[in-house]
This record gives C-alpha cells, structure tokens and sequence, in this order.
C-alpha cells in the first residue's frame, strides 16, 4: 500500500476493508482487539496500515481498549416495538437477557427507516459503551448493514446482510405457508384459494411461494385461486368474494385480518365456516384467531422465540464462543408452526382437481 489515498471523503470501515482486502467484520475485531477472534498478525498489520493510510479511526471508546464490558445489549427495531403482534420478539429477547444477566436496551426507529437516522440510533448504543447490538426488521429480507454495526458483535432479526458477516434468524414463512396447503389437501380439498397481500414486503413472497410449493405437490391448478388485495380485513373481505367466483372449498389468507374479512364475505354468501368454506389465516395475532367464531385455524410467527435466539446468539458472539457456527450466509430459519383450531373441515363433496 503505497502512496496517499486519503481523499477529502471521509473514510470508513468498509474502504479500510476494500484497502486491506478483508471483510468490514474483520476491520471491528483488529481496530477494537475484539478477545477470542482468529486473526493472523499478518492480516491484523495490514488492517492497521490500511486505516492509518486512510486516517480511519472508529470513534472514541474504539480508539482505547475496552478493559471492561458493560453486560448491556441494544435492540434497534424497525417501528416492532409498536407492531401489537410482533411484541413477542422484545419478550423473547428480554427474558434471554435476562437469563444471561444482560440489560436489553430498545430503539424503536421509523416505519420506513432513513439510513442515516439508523446510524445515529446505532451510535447511541455505541456511545453508551453497549456491548453488541441487534438490528430487527420485518420491510427486508436483506440488508447493507449501517457501517457502524460492524463495529460492535451484532445480530440481526428478519433479515440477513449482503457481506454474510453477521449472524441472523428469519421466519420459514414459506414453509409455513406450504404445511397449511398440505393440511387442506390431507382433508380432502382440491380448490384452495389464496388472498394475497399487495404489500412489497418478504412477507407476502415467502408465502405465495409456499402455497404455491403446496399446490404443485399436490398436483393442483391455482387458475383463478389467488387474489391480491390489502393486508387487512376490508382487503381479505374483497379478494375472499373475488375467489368465490371460482368456488374454492377453501381459502388460505395472506394474514389474520385478511381472514377476518373472509369471515364476513362468507357470511355475506350465506356460507357457513367451515362446512360451507374452510378459512385459514397467518400470524397467529392474539387476541384476533381465538375472537373469530369458529376460532380461526392459522400460522404461528417465532416472534418470541427469534428474539430469545438473537440474543443468545449475540451473547455468545461477544463471549467469543459462536466460532465455527453458520454465518449469515447461512442464517438460523425458525419453523412456523401449524396451529389447529376450528375453522377447517373437510369439503362437502370433493371437487376435482
């Protein structure tokens, strides 16, 4: 590395990594002497030359070692904190760092979050000596993640990242979506309509994709059987009469409030649930599947249980012990599970295929 390259730009950890031809994952633990990383002293020179070439420097509490940890982790949410259903992901997480004797500490950023403005909540938690933080988001499935995140142990809920350096947890909503059709068929259903979400969110991909692995397992035609509409219930209330035209014996729903709607529509076709019409939702949002008359049959979310894994994962980053373990190349797909209730019954006459 020869010559100045310090520009009028100011430097930061990924043009270090791109001078010292290493990952931004790699430029934190040699710029921060992270404990129990395996970096060569070959490679943690070049790190050094690159950034003092660069004239990088972290920040303030990188720039001395860190002789103390703080046993305090951050969670930056993406508008979570205020989504009734996914409030089981701060509970998971809590009660994981509770268990682990660590402070959880919350942002909740906007609903379409600016870059910028999470750069800043990040280096809140980071000024506040926080010893990893956790980044949830449920708009995207993969993200460039905020410079200095890499500055911390980090973990992400949601979403993966596009370097594949940090450890994530994601929802198998497409699986989910997949063992719903499953179950339809296994009763005696041929006819399975979709009302699908509108939204551009991973969300409504993952689970289009599943129901349509579920029909072509099954040998089954969707001609006419998947309706988009908005994901609430005014939305499900419209494509449910959409798909009525076409006489399905069931209808699988984007979500829960998309399956309220389907509620009302067959009751506005004088069809009874679930002799007349089997209605299945996604979510499982308390209170909404049990108030449904029949209780509605419907999808669980790991919200809890992707918090509790994001924390632990995290936990044993900062400990130095996830050597060896899957990165976010290959992130951590929880199952979302089938949860029975009283909204299906098999089909009054089975209908061809």
């Amino acid at each position: 590395m020869t010559g100045s390259r310090v520009s009028e730009k100011t430097s930061g950890i990924r043009d270090v990594a791109a001078l010292a031809g290493v990952s931004p994952t790699t430029v934190s633990h040699v710029l921060n002497q992270t404990p129990h990383t395996r970096v060569s002293e070959e490679t943690a020179a070049r790190v050094r030359a690159a950034a003092e070439e660069l004239g990088y420097r972290p920040n303030r509490l990188a720039r001395g070692l860190r002789t103390q940890a703080s046993d305090m982790i951050g969670l930056l949410t993406e508008e979570i904190a205020t989504t009734p259903h996914a409030g089981r992901i701060i509970l998971g997480a809590q009660e994981e760092a509770s268990r682990r004797n660590l402070t959880l500490a919350i942002i909740n950023s906007e609903l379409h979050p600016d870059p910028e403005m999470d750069e800043s909540q990040i280096q809140a938690f980071l000024d506040r000596q926080a010893d990893g933080i956790i980044y949830a988001t449920v708009y995207h499935d993969v993200i460039e993640a905020p410079e200095n995140l890499l500055m911390r142990p980090a973990a992400l809920i949601g979403a993966r990242d596009t370097a594949g350096s940090i450890p994530a947890v994601l929802p198998d909503e497409r699986g989910g979506a997949a063992s719903v059709v499953d179950m339809l068929v296994a009763r005696g259903h041929r006819r399975i309509g979709f009302a699908a979400s509108a939204d551009d969110v991973p969300a409504t991909r993952g689970r289009l994709q599943g129901y349509l692995d579920g029909m072509a397992r099954a040998g089954l035609s969707t001609d006419g059987l998947i309706v988009e509409g908005g994901s609430d219930a005014r939305g499900g209330y419209r494509a449910t009469l959409a798909l009525l035209e076409h006489e399905p014996t069931a209808v699988f729903c984007y979500n829960d409030r998309m399956a309220m709607g389907a509620y009302r529509a067959a009751a506005d076709r004088g069809l009874q649930i679930p002799s007349d019409l089997s209605v299945v939702g996604f979510d499982d949002q308390a209170p909404l599947p049990e108030s449904l008359f029949p209780a509605l049959t419907t999808v669980a979310l790991p919200h809890y249980e992707m918090g509790a894994w994001a924390v632990a994962a995290l936990a044993d980053l900062i400990q130095g012990t996830r050597d060896g373990q899957p990165r976010a190349a290959d992130p951590e797909v929880l199952e979302c599970p089938l949860v029975e209730r009283d909204s299906v019954a098999p089909p009054r006459r089975r209908v061809a295929a």
